[in-house]
């Protein structure tokens, strides 16, 4: 089976050069040929076309206003230039107004080749980050799905921080450093940043910096040529490269070991970076926004964290409070909850119960926001009606104290407050550790480290 040509049309007034470019396409296209922009634009109506090769100096019109008419009605064709003239403006403003590329005259069948070759390659390039971005953007969507895109609350600090998010989004790449506990929200504030700016069609790239060993720090952020070193198969795209004119959103920072801390820092001082294996620095245009949830206090004390890198990081610091000191939003995100997770289980359960929120109201949630989604979660499993009931949430550990006004006024020292709810959620699992971890919405081994840390006394119980 004879494999099937593709159209291309050459626009030239000269008969010599538009017979011997006929004569070298031939061989891989069906050739269309004309010397009359008129009858181009007529052939460009009734033929399927990928690629026009056009003169610069024509009848009629020239080959810059040809360029802006096949833009504007064909804009998927392919458009290469042919100038004898020696001007590079020309060729330049060509390349600007979307001409793929050029070639001089007199030419060979070498250079009309090489040029249709460099066109077809950067054709694939376009149409390969078109899908891309078409694919991002369905995961973007599959994403917000999950796990909502929304800033559930309506407590003045919520409403403070909606204002800061919008009008730190309309800088071109501020960097933002987001403080708040764990599972306030941190992430979902970062990408409403990214959702909210002039980037938001490209890539918004999540990684924690905690997970990331130094020795693959250049690899991962950098990327690396095939053959730097062993297991190097092939090239491979760093994070600068994959989200450049994006957001990075770099989580748990205050974890970094100094000596990721002193490359994180290079790379931001510098804007650019070289791939491993690589001789050519690349410059980059990337929001970085970071996130940690120790206090400013640890991060500046000097000790952990360096001061030059918070600086660098540090440009605009939003602060993120914890659940027990926005208790008018808890109704709020408890019912957004249920709508996202009755939804996504197939369940018919369309309220809760008043009770529950009195529960709710004597509770700490040392886990805050990500916390009561998991606790909403289990007690859709368990609800077989259309109400949750305070009995669906008869695992909540009432006895950790909520952090009342009372309670404040007694204490600030979070260390106890963390120490006291582990105590109360291993008093109320009998001291079972696997069950009082889910309670605290920390792993296993998490519970287990903090532990050791308090000195907390272990009972047996049979």
């Amino acid at each position: 089976m004879s494999e099937i040509k593709e159209n291309i049309l050459v626009i030239e007034d000269d008969p010599v050069y538009r017979n011997l470019s006929k004569s070298i396409l031939k061989e891989r296209f069906n050739v269309f040929a004309t010397e009359s922009p008129t009858r181009a634009f007529q052939l460009l109506d009734k033929e399927s076309v990928s690629y026009v090769i056009c003169d610069y100096l024509l009848p009629e019109m020239n080959g810059l206003q040809i360029l802006d008419r096949i833009k504007q009605d064909h804009p998927e064709i392919e458009i290469i230039m042919i100038s004898d003239s020696g001007d590079m403006d020309t060729v330049i403003e060509a390349l600007r107004k979307g001409a793929s590329d050029f070639f001089r005259k007199p030419f060979s069948a070498t250079d009309l080749w090489v040029a249709i070759e460099r066109t077809k390659r950067q054709a694939e390039i376009n149409q390969h980050l078109a899908e891309q971005k078409k694919r991002n953007h369905r995961l973007k969507e599959t994403i917000n799905e999950v796990i909502g895109n929304d800033i559930i609350g309506e407590s003045s600090n919520i409403l403070e921080i909606k204002k800061q998010m919008e009008m730190v989004a309309q800088t071109p790449d501020t960097s933002v450093l987001i403080i708040g506990e764990s599972g306030t929200g941190k992430e979902l504030v970062a990408r409403g940043i990214h959702d909210m700016s002039a980037r938001r069609e490209e890539l918004f790239g999540a990684i924690n910096m905690s997970a990331i060993p130094s020795s693959l720090f250049e690899s991962e952020f950098f990327g690396h040529k095939k053959g730097s070193f062993t297991g190097a198969i092939a090239d491979r795209a760093g994070w600068f490269e994959s989200a450049n004119r994006g957001t990075l959103f770099l989580d748990e920072i205050g974890e970094m070991t100094p000596d990721l801390q002193v490359k994180l820092l290079r790379v931001l001082e510098d804007r650019s970076y070289t791939k491993v294996g690589g001789q050519q620095q690349q410059k980059y245009d990337i929001r970085i926004v970071a996130a940690t949830n120790k206090s400013i206090e640890k991060l500046t004390d000097g000790k952990s964290f360096r001061l030059d890198l918070f600086h660098r990081l540090g440009t605009f610091i939003i602060h993120l409070p914890p659940l027990r000191e926005r208790q008018s939003d808890i109704p709020l995100l408890a019912n957004y909850f249920l709508k996202i997770l009755a939804k996504k289980m197939g369940k018919g359960v369309k309220k809760i119960h008043p009770d529950v929120f009195s529960l709710f109201s004597n509770y700490a949630f040392p886990g805050n926001i990500r916390e009561l989604k998991n606790i909403v979660e289990r007690a859709l499993i368990l609800c077989q009606g259309n109400e949750l009931m305070p009995s669906h949430f008869n695992l909540l550990p009432t006895s950790v104290p909520k952090v009342s006004v009372a309670a404040k006024s007694e204490t600030y020292d979070l260390k106890e407050l963390e120490k006291q709810a582990i105590i109360g959620a291993l008093e109320k699992t009998n001291y079972n550790k696997a069950e009082a971890s889910r309670l605290l919405n920390l792993d296993w081994n998490a519970l287990y480290r903090r532990i050791k840390k308090y000195d907390i006394e272990i009972k047996d119980y049979d």
